[in-house]
């Protein structure tokens, strides 16, 4: 329901290859490290966002996505949903063209207020499962 396929292609493909991963650390076992490692392997920008503001996967983390100083083109979340919409709307704040937020995470609002300021994004789904099925090497 949060995701069409043209709109998780569009992010995957075209809108851009630096993605901020809120949630990223150097913690093997978590979601986010293997699914920024699956981006990587796909040819994106992995930039980890967290309060720790570690290393991760060879890129320099940061504290807030106010802190990263290039443009990031997709906000990926690993946050509790009570917290995403707050991320969001950092999205929006930073000039993100889009927002993906994982499996498990939901906010209809955030979606409604993303989706007015012009933002592409996807809830509820996740990258790594998507795209090794657009068979492009994205």
């Amino acid at each position: 329901m949060y995701a069409d396929d043209e709109t998780i292609r569009r992010i995957l493909t075209s809108t851009g290859d630096t993605w901020a991963v809120v949630g990223l650390s150097g913690n093997q076992g978590r979601a986010a490290y293997g699914v920024a490692g699956v981006l990587q392997r796909f040819g994106k920008r992995v930039v980890p966002v967290h309060p720790k503001a570690e290393t991760v996967h060879g890129e320099q983390g940061y504290a807030s996505l106010a802190d990263i100083p290039f443009p990031v083109d997709v906000v990926d979340v690993f946050v509790n949903s009570d917290l995403a919409g707050a991320v969001a709307d950092e999205a929006t704040a930073i000039g993100a063209k889009a927002v993906w937020f994982q499996l498990g995470v939901i906010d209809e609002n955030a979606w409604e207020r993303t989706r007015a300021a012009g933002l592409d994004m996807v809830m509820d789904r996740c990258p790594a499962i998507e795209i090794p099925k657009l068979g492009t090497g994205a």
